[in-house]
């Protein structure tokens, strides 16, 4: 900052700038609330259709989130440039003071040639006017005018300048649209990027040199900025790809810093979550310098890093970091694709195991977090790609080896000749691949693998963070999520053991299974003609499923005491959602099943009854076959889901219908009580709880006769419910509640005769 420049500083076009910023803040606040409020929930409560329900959604929650975005980057702009602008002024004010002080002594202060000053005496005493006394001055006064001249110029100097770099790089984080970075003044903004520049420097050090302390400081830095963008992007960005991996393989072998590893041993997974948060923020960026760092990681996969050219390959390094945070979806693509190309190259398109990713006695433990070692590479990965739906289901939907590639042989058209068959990233993966074995400490055989790959198959079906349930923001089934659901469904079929050898993937692909009950209960209706269609309603795109198939996956899943609770509570809160939605006299004509009321119900209740019969067939499977599950375990797994559903029934279970359950008797929309949903779920977390504490629990028989019984009972209430909340006293008094039970019980039934036909390879012959 000159002297002259701060000196005559002229602050009237930075205060319109600033004025010009605050009007537009608070115009992008009323666009974003009207977006939101309008556009957004408009859009989610409409009854969309085909392409709208996808393509046309997605795209107005895109649009109002981008009036958010807009408006907190303005606010940020506006906070740093009125900050700014306010500091300039006082330094400023400060300049002038000094200056008027250095009068009083005689002394002023001269601008210089490239921007310089000097301090020098104002009059001198040999030309001062007769009878004037010049003020003394002593050189210490010189030097201390000189030194806070100098000090107030390079305060406002590194006010500028920060300034300036902070706008810039919230300009660049995104190419278009806008950023989401947030600061409340220019000091937090300045303050994150000289961190990650800090932080960088310790972390391109040799990881051999690198001290616990400067462990500490990263570890301490990455935990307060992870969320940050600006200072992700920084961080990343100048701490460079080959760097990261080099920090995250070096610091993780005690053969490179054995003190570091041995110090600082239980502060690794920290470290890992944290570093793996922060990149995951970064590459939410659209910089240029992010999208050079994306391409530089992908390419970085197959080549070693560190140990002089021994060390694991890129791809084994960074996927550990990838199980934290939500990564940008198309890096998480590219670099996808090219992991399992180089899968294919390691085994021969999948022919053999893959021995490079097995870990060996002296291989460093790549992941801290869990049990694994971190060694095979598509579990790290799989874990992301279960926090980023629409990069998981176009990974799982990609081509994994071409038939004429392909060393696999299946019967295809049933003539009892095998051939050559394709196979998708999903087929190899959940049908084919001889997954690297690994046991912890204990010697207990290590499934993180698998179980990751069943969370990132959780995301990429149901189009939310595996974990979670969805909500009414939750997009529509896709083309793409129904594909995958229906080459799950057909997996399962195939070879059920695919699923039962493998348990503890149950609960993810009951949680898929809960929410395409729409597409599951038009399967079991066996309509060629699609006229169920409308009595099944689907927002979306929808599963085309195969009966046999359906029974089949229905009566495998019911086998996990995760799984059975998964489809059963969501199939009561469907049912009760149908029963609502059918019984409303305010249903469009062109919506209605039938003008038959009574015969909608009792189809609703019959393909009900039919799902949670061929669940209790599973749960009896669970029990007499050889998993031999305790039964208490089924009802314990039940009563769970009343705490995770808490406070959402009529959106949380989220079963991709284009409706929510209306209340009952003026109750309250959009709590947990008073749907007709909430209800039936109630009394079925009773039964549960109250069967979960009976040490003398039913098996098989009695099982079969109480389940029968129980899910009658739901379905009568449910219709009764129903009806009484849209004042249908004419279908009470026909007794439809009635004859809904009874059309229950007979889909219930069903279930055993369509399973002993259908799959009698999956019972157990007791």
């Amino acid at each position: 900052m000159d002297l002259d420049a701060l000196r005559f500083a002229n602050f009237a076009t930075l205060d319109t700038a600033v004025s010009d910023w605050n009007q537009l803040v608070r115009h992008l606040a009323e666009l974003k609330k009207q977006a939101e409020d309008g556009l957004h929930k408009a859009a989610n409560s409409a009854d969309w259709a085909g392409m709208n329900a996808t393509v046309t959604k997605e795209f107005i929650g895109k649009t109002a989130g981008e009036f958010g975005d807009a408006h907190t980057q303005a606010t940020t702009i506006h906070n740093i440039l009125s900050d700014t602008r306010d500091e300039l002024r006082q330094f400023k004010k400060d300049l002038e003071a000094a200056i008027t002080r250095g009068q009083a002594k005689n002394l002023t202060v001269v601008s210089t040639d490239k921007g310089g000053f000097t301090v020098t005496m104002n009059i001198h005493p040999d030309r001062a006017a007769k009878g004037t006394t010049v003020p003394e001055h002593t050189e210490s006064d010189v030097t201390a005018l000189r030194d806070e001249v100098q000090g107030i110029l390079n305060r406002a100097t590194e006010s500028d300048t920060s300034a300036s770099t902070v706008l810039s790089a919230i300009a660049d984080q995104s190419k278009m649209g806008f950023s989401d970075a947030s600061y409340k003044d220019r000091d937090s903004a300045a303050d994150a990027v000289q961190a990650a520049d800090d932080l960088a420097r310790i972390a391109a050090k040799d990881p051999k040199d690198l001290t616990p302390a400067e462990f500490d400081k990263i570890n301490d830095g990455l935990a307060k900025y992870k969320d940050d963008p600006l200072f992700a992007e920084r961080f990343a960005t100048r701490l460079k790809p080959e760097q990261t991996l080099e920090f995250w393989a070096g610091v993780t072998d005690p053969a490179v810093n054995p003190e570091l590893v041995y110090e600082r041993q239980d502060k690794l997974d920290d470290l890992q979550r944290n570093l793996g948060l922060t990149l995951a923020t970064a590459t939410q960026s659209d910089s240029a310098d992010m999208s050079t760092w994306k391409g530089d990681m992908v390419r970085l996969g197959e080549q070693p890093i560190g140990r002089n050219g021994a060390g694991p390959m890129g791809f084994q390094v960074m996927s550990n970091l990838m199980r934290t945070g939500d990564y940008d979806d198309q890096f998480l693509k590219s670099y996808g694709t090219a992991l399992m190309e180089t899968e294919r190259k390691l085994t021969g398109n999948g022919e053999h195991a893959n021995m490079a990713w097995q870990k060996m006695g002296m291989d460093p433990l790549l992941n801290r977090i869990g049990e694994d070692s971190g060694s095979d590479p598509l579990t790290g990965y799989l874990k992301g790609l279960s926090n980023s739906p629409d990069a998981a289901t176009d990974f799982f939907n990609e081509e994994y080896v071409s038939k004429e590639d392909s060393p696999f042989e299946r019967d295809t058209d049933g003539n009892g000749k095998n051939g050559k068959v394709p196979l998708s990233n999903f087929q190899y993966l959940f049908e084919e691949r001889d997954w690297p074995q690994e046991s912890n400490f204990h010697g207990d055989e290590v499934n993180t693998g698998r179980n990751n790959l069943a969370l990132a198959l959780e995301a990429a079906a149901t189009g939310h963070p595996a974990g979670e349930l969805p909500t009414a923001d939750t997009p529509a089934h896709n083309d793409g999520q129904a594909k995958l659901f229906e080459s799950i469904v057909a997996s399962v079929a195939d070879d059920n053991e695919r699923l039962t050898g493998h348990s503890y993937m149950s609960d993810s692909i009951g949680q898929i299974t809960s929410e395409y009950l729409p597409d599951i209960n038009r399967a079991l209706t066996d309509d060629a003609d699609k006229d169920t269609d409308r009595l099944f309603p689907v927002a979306g795109s929808s599963a085309t499923l195969d009966h046999r198939n359906v029974n089949a996956l229905l009566l495998t899943v019911g086998q996990n005491p995760e799984g059975y609770a998964a489809v059963e509570v969501a199939n009561k809160a469907y049912m009760g959602n149908l029963m609502d939605y059918h019984l409303n006299p305010d249903l469009p004509a062109d919506a209605r099943y039938s003008n038959d009321t009574q015969f909608t119900i009792e189809q609703i209740a019959h393909g009900s009854g039919e799902v949670s019969g061929t669940l209790a067939i599973g749960r009896q499977e669970a029990v007499a076959g050889p998993a031999d599950e305790s039964d208490k375990k089924f009802d314990q797994s039940v009563g769970q889901w009343k705490n995770a559903i808490s406070g959402g029934i009529g959106t949380g279970i989220g079963v991709g219908t284009s409706f929510i359950a209306s209340p009952v008797a003026g109750a309250v929309a959009g709590g947990a009580a008073g749907t007709v949903s909430s209800m039936v779920l109630e009394a079925l977390f009773q039964d549960a709880e109250g069967h979960a504490k009976d040490d003398a629990g039913p098996v098989m028989g009695e099982l079969w006769e109480s389940g029968n019984d129980q899910n009658s009972d739901y379905t009568e209430a449910a219709v009764e419910k129903a009806a009484k909340t849209h004042h249908r006293n004419d279908l009470l008094d026909d007794g439809i509640d009635e004859k809904a039970r009874r059309a229950a019980q007979d889909g219930f039934r069903a279930a055993g005769t369509n399973t002993a036909q259908m799959s009698p390879h999956l019972k157990t012959d007791i």
